[in-house]
This record gives structure tokens, sequence and C-alpha cells, in this order.
């Protein structure tokens, strides 16, 4: 099986514009989460996938693969779909979409999604981590997750879920956050691109809802590791 990983880079970003070209420790983030990728044992290929020629030209300079892609794309899995659809199918059976704002993400973490393409059944995989029962599950930026007992997303949310009730022990519970990197098999990116926004995704805004509203499954691989993102100039102050 052929599985390729692809960082969508755009420089337009609300809270922190030319993001990807941020210095970090004398490298630029796109570099970092780029040699990150590249340190994985799964990957056949790496690429970025930008609409920015400041992004492609960086990308190139430090001999990465990059690709432009589109500037009107609505998501990374947008971007991640038009590199996929230019590509001939026997180059590619699924692809990672790695969060370029994530400099040092954990390449096991990578490994790790792979992995569960090792089951035929698998449409779409992502990763989980355990979490205990304190503030941080209040934290609405902070996305929850529960699966089944076939470890398949039955529901992300914002908020606390399962949420038990007042008299009942959260103990007996285990809580998952979500982590956000996704892995497709090809056929399911080309068609997950087409479906219509849904109620779901709507009231939550989490484009995963969507996926699993149209019936798809998503299979999730609990981490230890969770990287630090970087989404303001502030987050640059280690």
């Amino acid at each position: 099986m052929k599985i390729i990983g692809i960082i969508p880079s755009r420089y337009n970003s609300t809270r922190f514009p030319g993001k990807p070209l941020a210095d970090i420790q004398g490298k630029t983030m796109i570099r970092r989460v780029y040699e990150q990728a590249s340190k994985t044992k799964s990957l056949a290929e790496i690429i970025v996938a930008t609409d920015d020629e400041r992004i492609f030209e960086e990308v190139k300079s430090f001999g990465g693969n990059v690709m432009m892609t589109s500037a009107s794309h609505k998501n990374g899995t947008e971007r991640c779909a038009e590199v996929v659809s230019t590509l001939d199918s026997s180059e590619v059976d699924a692809a990672i979409n790695i969060q370029g704002d994530e400099p040092f993400i954990a390449p096991e973490q990578i490994d790790l999604v792979a992995s569960c393409f090792e089951n035929s059944e698998t449409q779409i995989a992502t990763l989980i981590k355990k979490q205990e029962w304190d503030d941080v599950l209040k934290n609405p930026a902070r996305i929850k997750v529960v699966v089944n007992q076939k470890m398949e997303a039955l529901y992300f949310s914002r908020s606390i879920i399962p949420n038990p009730i007042s008299n009942f022990d959260p103990d007996i519970f285990n809580f998952y956050l979500h982590i956000g990197i996704y892995g497709f098999r090809k056929n399911v990116l080309l068609d997950v691109v087409k479906l219509p926004t849904s109620l779901l995704e709507l009231a939550e805004s989490l484009e995963q809802l969507r996926w699993l509203d149209y019936g798809y499954k998503i299979n999730c691989a609990i981490t230890a590791h969770e990287s630090k993102s970087i989404d303001t100039p502030e987050d640059l102050e280690f």
C-alpha cells in the first residue's frame, strides 16, 4: 500500500498571517513540519499543498515537494483532495492530512494513523487521546469524541461527551480528546469533499460531523502524544 502525506499550507490566516513562514529557532514552521513528517516510516511521499508563491518557493528552497493548489478551498481537506486528484490511481492508496501548524508533531503519530489502513475496511482514520475529568473537557476549543466498541467515532463535540448526569460517577468513563490529523482512502477523500454541508457540521463547526452524518466511518487510534499547534504569534514564545 502506498500512503502519502499532504501538508496543506496557506499564507492568509486571520490570527497569524504568514504563519507557515514564521521562524522557529532558525527554520520556518513549514520546514519543521515537513522534516518531522520525513522521519516517518510509513509515508512514501510528502507534498506541501499551498496557494501561495512565497510558501511554494520556501519549500523548494529546502528541497521539499510542493504543489500549487486553488485559492478557493475552504479547508485543508479540500486542498488535499486536489492534490490526490492529480495523481494517477496507481500512485496513492491513502493520504494523510498533516496539520501545517504543528512543527513538533511526533512522526509516531503519523505512522499510527497510517497503520489504521492495514484494516481493509478503514475509510477514514484519526487519533484520540485519553483525558482525565477536569477543566480541559469544558473548553469548547478542545474537541471531544466518543467511540464504539470497534474504536469507530460515534460523535465529535465541543461539549463534554459523554456528559454524565450530576449524580453519576464520571470516573467510570474514558474521555477522549480529538487529535486533528486525518487519513483517508483515496476514493473516500475524493468523495467527502463533494458532500453538502450538514446540519451537525454547522451546529458544531466541525467538518468531520459531515462525514459521519453521511454514513462514513472514522476509525480512531489512541495516542499518548499531543504536539503544540501554533495559532498566534504568542504561541512561538517557548
